[in-house]
């Protein structure tokens, strides 16, 4: 097998997986970026708007715009930070709890499903391969990004 039949087959489950996801959160109403502020949240507690925009690699603005949403559709809401008097902490609703903890355990038993009738050390393998597979992709694109960088500065 060569590295374009890797390729392929990554292309493949790449867009097996984003059809599924993009069902699975319209069926909720949410978007990609609204899930993975609420998917933070869930896995790390009430958190700054400060630190949701680092977390999400976004502009604060932007933060404001996904908490916003959340917060009209009941999902998320602000509170007064308890020492810092110019920040607010966002916290997941109720509502945006359960249904996180929804979405978790369909994750946990999604994950499990996929390696069905695989042992582990081939579980661990694959694992390996996808991390450098993974690792190497972004090596990739660091190197095209900066020899692009390089030849618009010549330009």
């Amino acid at each position: 097998m060569s590295g374009t039949h890797v390729l392929d087959a990554l292309l493949a489950l790449t867009r097996v997986l984003q059809a599924d996801e993009e069902r699975e959160l319209d069926r909720r109403g949410l978007t990609g970026p609204r899930t993975h502020l609420m998917w933070v949240l869930f896995h790390g507690g009430p958190a700054t708007q400060a630190h949701l925009a680092a977390a999400l690699e976004v502009t604060p603005r932007h933060i404001t715009t996904l908490v916003d949403a959340l917060d009209t559709t009941g999902l998320a809401h602000r509170e007064p930070h308890p020492t810092d008097r110019r920040a607010v902490l966002v916290h997941l609703t109720e509502r945006g709890r359960s249904l996180m903890e929804a979405m978790d355990a369909e994750h946990t038993q999604l994950g499990a499903d996929l390696v069905t009738g695989l042992d582990e050390a081939t579980i661990e393998t694959l694992v390996r391969g996808l991390d450098h597979v993974r690792g190497r992709l972004e090596e990739l694109i660091a190197a095209h990004e900066r020899a692009q960088h390089e030849r618009e500065a010549l330009a």
